[in-house]
Order: C-alpha cells, then structure tokens, then sequence
C-alpha cells in the first residue's frame, strides 16, 4: 500500500517564551529566555537548591475560565490552551467527530493536583479530600480535556515516556492516520512540574543548573560550562491530517510530517546511551518512513538539554548516523531559551521545526558563549536563512528509560 501522505494544518502552545505560537515563535527569534527567578514562598520554604525555571509566560488562569481552571490540573490546562489554538488555526474543521481522535502526552502527569491533595488528606483527613482528585491527576487527563473540548470521538490517547512522551505521540498521530484510523488528530504533550518536589528530586541526581544569580543564561546547550537544564512548563499540539483530507476542504499546510519513530537503549534509567545507538537508530528509523536520504536532512531541532552528559551522547548518536554530512546540518538548541518541558518538550520542539521550515528559517541557540570542543556541530546561534528548495528536518527528543522519538518534517 502506497503510504499517505500527513501534513500539519494547525499550531498551538503556551511557553515560558508567550502564550501562543505566533508570540513564541517571536520570542524564540528574538534570541530572549522565558528563565526567571521563582517567587513562590514554598521555595524558601523548602530551602531549595534550584532557584530558577521556566514558566508559562501567561498563566492559564488568564486564557481559561474560572470553573476549567478549577476542574484541571495545570498540566491539562495548558494541553487544553494549545489544543484549542491549534484547532482554531486549522480552521476548526467541521467533520465527523468519530473522525477526530487525540494522541496526547505527558511525561509526569498532575503533580500538582496529586501532592496538595496528599497535604490536604495529611493535614485536615479523607473528607476533606476532593472528589476531582483522580479525574484530575491521572496522565491521561489532558488527552481527554481535549478530546471533550474538541468533541474528538475517534480514540484519545496518552504516551507517557519521559521526554520523548509527546514526540512518541506525534509518531503515533502518523502511523494512526496512515492506518486510516482517523481523518485529523490533535498531536503534541504537555507538562506542569514546577512543583518543590520534582525540583528538589532533580537537583538531587545533580541534573539542574545552579546557575541562580543568572537565570536567563542558565540553560546552555553545548556550552562548555553547562551544569544542567533548566525545568520549564508549557505545552504544544499540532493537527494532523492527510495531504488528501486537508487539500479538499482547503485548509493551510503548514509542512509535512514525513515520519516518525520510536526506540528504546535497554541501557540505565536516567543516563542516556553514551555511544547513541539507540537515538541514532530513532533518526534513521524516521528518515526510512520518510522515505529520505541522509544527505537531504537541512536542519535538526536537537534534544540538547544543556547536561554535560546528554549533549555529548545525542552528538555522538548524529555523527554515527549522519557521518561527515553532519557538518553540513543546522542544528538549534531551543532548550536555552525555554527550559525543558519535559512531557511536552517535543511538541514545543516539534512546532519550532516545522516553522522553521515554514519560514525557512533556523532559530538561534542562545547561550552559547563557549563552544564545547567534544562536540564540533555547526549550532546555530543567530536566525538563519535555510535556503530555497525542499528541506528535510529532524526533531530529537529523549527521555528517562532509555526512550528515544523522532519526527521528521519536510518543506512544502
């Protein structure tokens, strides 16, 4: 069977960089950082040794009402922000909801809704416990936020793989479409853990950056004094249809989603493979179901974190694959600018890929003061012209376990 061809028609997010795409995408060009200092008290509190992160820019309680706010957790409100953005960006098409299905991601689920309920059942007993409490902390809450939203009754799906969580979901979204088990899925992730928890638990595997005094040139990727990632929040999602689908009711294509794969290190829980064999079999999995050679790849959105092990592991995974030609790829790091949203980073990351083909454009890397000699890529560090033609490009994301996603985008 001749594979179809699935194309992006709508964008949506909410980022420490802005509270859509379009202020994103500005933000992110700009070479500006969404890393501040946080201000709640439960910092001192708990006497935390990371002091930073990356919040959303406008907090969901500004774009949702006072009961959608009250029902979810952060996490499935800013699922529900992007989804519905997104949405309305693709014309909010008019088809069978049976049609319309949800592949939806998070890397930690509600976090927050889970430890305050923990406080409230410690501190005032069982009755005192909302009865909200599961709906609203389990994982697949923002897929199914989404899918009421949306009126999507063709399946609602939830990967939860670490960072590669919603990058697995868009490789879904793919393989669904092509099995014809949708007309148009809502892709993409999202995370909410700028919570004292996880931060405490981070900083304790020694994976953030201490670099308090200086929040917005915290997170640097390939740097050589980079000391760890910086938490971000946030979420992305993207329509998916088919080039056929999306061409007869005369909607915008925006890119190609080419192909997407998943694979797995079978290696530590928390360290990535240091020679890459896994990520690099991910990258060429993808290109295969793109049916593209190597040498076609123009631009890579790197997973890049900013921890002095996992930038130098994801180098040696795309030179293995990529050989000399790497030397011939833009690569960008948005990481430095936005943190790691972990469960939703590669939703946000794959929005930024396909509007850098959209626009033909590489967004900057910010940061990168001191280029890491052990890891010699060609790191865009100022917006560049990626030129005329067709263009291929690449979006890592990796996670705890070993999981390792991929999606390839190609130029319309």
């Amino acid at each position: 069977m001749t594979p179809k061809k699935i194309v992006v028609t709508g964008l949506g997010a909410t980022s420490p960089l802005g509270g859509n795409v379009t202020d994103t995408w500005s933000a992110l060009l700009a070479g500006k950082s969404g890393i501040r200092t946080l201000e709640q008290e439960w910092v001192a509190k708990y006497d935390l040794p990371v002091t930073i992160a990356g919040q959303a820019k406008v907090p969901a309680a500004d774009v949702l009402t006072r009961i959608e706010t009250k029902r979810l957790d952060p996490g499935a409100q800013f699922a529900l922000i992007a989804a519905r953005e997104a949405w309305a960006d693709a014309g909010s098409p008019d088809i069978d909801p049976e049609r319309i299905a949800v592949d939806y991601a998070t890397g930690i689920g509600g976090i927050w809704t889970l430890m305050d309920a923990w406080d409230v059942l410690r501190d005032r007993g069982p009755r005192r416990v909302l009865p909200m409490t599961v709906p609203m902390l389990m994982p697949n809450a923002p897929a199914a936020a989404i899918s009421m939203a949306l009126s999507a009754r063709g399946g609602a799906r939830t990967v939860v793989s670490a960072c590669a969580s919603s990058t697995e979901s868009i490789a879904n979204g793919y393989a669904h479409l092509q099995a014809g088990l949708a007309d148009i899925i809502i892709a993409g992730g999202t995370e909410a853990a700028i919570h004292p928890l996880p931060i405490a638990s981070f900083a304790a595997m020694q994976a953030l950056s201490r670099r308090n005094h200086e929040p917005e040139l915290a997170s640097r990727p390939y740097d050589l004094n980079r000391d760890g990632f910086v938490l971000g929040e946030g979420a992305g999602a993207i329509v998916l249809e088919t080039e056929e689908h999306a061409l007869a009711r005369g909607a915008r294509i925006y890119a190609e989603l080419a192909g997407g794969s998943v694979t797995s290190d079978s290696f530590h829980i928390t360290a990535p493979d240091p020679e890459g064999a896994g990520a690099s079999r991910a990258m060429i999995a993808a290109l295969a179901q793109a049916g593209a050679s190597l040498t076609e790849v123009n631009h890579i959105n790197a997973h890049a974190t900013s921890t002095p092990v996992g930038d130098i592991a994801e180098y040696h995974a795309m030179r293995r694959v990529f050989g000399d030609h790497l030397n011939s790829i833009a690569v960008s790091a948005t990481k430095g600018a936005t943190g790691h949203l972990l469960g939703g980073t590669g939703a946000l990351e794959a929005i930024f890929t396909i509007l850098a083909l959209h626009h033909r454009i590489a967004p900057p890397t910010i940061n990168l003061d001191n280029q890491d000699p052990e890891i010699p890529l060609d790191v865009v560090t100022a917006p560049r012209d990626l030129g005329a033609g067709q263009l291929l490009a690449l979006s890592n994301s990796f996670g705890f376990g070993g999981h390792n996603a991929v999606a390839a985008f190609r130029s319309i």
